[in-house]
């Protein structure tokens, strides 16, 4: 069995020990450590996240075909809620769920947790587990029937779990996957550089300085080593808005994620030796699907002061992107990752657009992105 280490989550093929899964987890806890009250809720909620998925797929069937991955994700939200209350509460989750199984083997790996025989209804394992989830609400911490509660929310969870016909031991990996991608900070030798193998002539460029100057038209143009590159651009809206420096947002993805389709075609620097990789990865539809996000992230956005002040992103918002941008490359980078690049886009965005202009500066070794007023 492996040792998990955050960098080399994907690649992970061995089977999970429960004690590697709490052992990895505990750096994604960011709630206090004498809170218990948002642990619980958290749990109820996750709970009733996995019944409204499954309310949903009863209702549209077909028409819901990311159910099975959704409902996946929510048992995995409510397993990590579930980790954090045992351990706040002084019990090891391995040995609950090894209490479940009855299982005679020390550390067995996740992958050997029981199944049960009988496979529940999936309405009345999910009635039972949300019941349980709210008599939980009512934990404390010296409760004489502490352990036995958790041990039988450990088994409903299962339950459930197998009459929606999912796996504990992809649960627990996709779960690890999310969580370590979103809370912790990426090793950078760790993250995937997509130009490696490329001749330089084909690569985003290692550092780049990219000039932005606005007209008396109003639009918008780019400067790359003197020569003007893409088309001038307006905000294309009837109240302005300043999207006609959307192009920063590209240039943050090229320097923070190693990936930008828009900035490559920009530049004329596609990976046209490799076949594959100019059609799949650097073509039309990534263009689209570049600038699709960029559109939608910029109009929810707008209600929020274009991120001023904040120092994080919503869940929800980074679970989006990394729908959008599933098949392409850029899929393998971390959710945190994705929140640095955003954050750092539109501040430099922030300041062009008070400016109406300025140098922005990529910086693909550190993956940092900067701004300079013109002049």
């Amino acid at each position: 069995m492996e040792t998990i280490k955050p960098e080399n989550l994907n690649e992970l093929k061995g089977s999970i020990l429960l004690q590697e899964y709490e052992r990895v987890i505990v750096d994604t806890d960011r709630f206090p450590v004498e809170e218990i009250n948002p642990i619980l809720l958290g749990i109820y909620g996750e709970v009733g996240s996995i019944m409204a998925a499954s309310k949903k797929y009863r209702r549209e069937k077909k028409a819901y075909p990311s159910y099975k991955y959704e409902v996946e994700e929510e048992f995995g939200d409510a397993l990590w809620y579930f980790s954090t209350l045992c351990r706040r509460l002084n019990v090891e989750l391995a040995e609950v769920f090894d209490t479940v199984s009855n299982n005679d083997q020390e550390n067995a790996p996740i992958s050997q947790i029981i199944t049960f025989d009988k496979v529940e209804r999936l309405d009345s394992a999910l009635i039972e587990l949300g019941c349980m989830a709210a008599q939980l609400l009512k934990i404390e911490k010296d409760s004489p029937n502490l352990r036995e509660e958790l041990i039988h929310f450990a088994r409903l969870y299962l339950q459930a779990m197998q009459s929606t016909g999912l796996y504990f031991a992809k649960v627990v990996k996709g779960n690890l996957i999310k969580t370590i991608g979103r809370f912790t900070v990426p090793r950078k030798d760790s993250l995937p550089d997509f130009d490696f193998p490329f001749p330089e002539e084909e690569q985003i460029p290692r550092k780049f300085e990219i000039h932005i100057t606005q007209r008396k038209s109003g639009q918008s143009y780019l400067r790359w080593n003197g020569v003007f590159i893409g088309s001038p651009l307006t905000d294309n809206i009837r109240d302005p808005d300043g999207y006609r420096f959307h192009d920063v947002f590209h240039l943050s993805y090229a320097a923070i994620l190693h990936w930008s389709p828009t900035f490559r075609s920009l530049i004329n620097q596609k990976r046209k030796s490799d076949l594959s990789f100019d059609e799949n990865q650097d073509g039309g539809r990534a263009i689209v699907v570049e600038e699709g996000l960029t559109a939608w992230l910029y109009s929810y956005s707008k209600g929020i002061d274009y991120f001023e002040g904040h120092d994080s992103l919503s869940f929800d918002v980074l679970k989006t992107i990394k729908k959008f941008v599933q098949g392409y490359e850029v899929e393998q980078c971390p959710l945190k990752l994705w929140e640095d690049a955003i954050l750092q886009g539109y501040s430099v965005f922030r300041q062009v657009r008070k400016n109406n202009g300025g140098i922005v500066i990529g910086d693909r070794a550190n993956r940092k992105i900067s701004y300079r007023p013109l002049g």
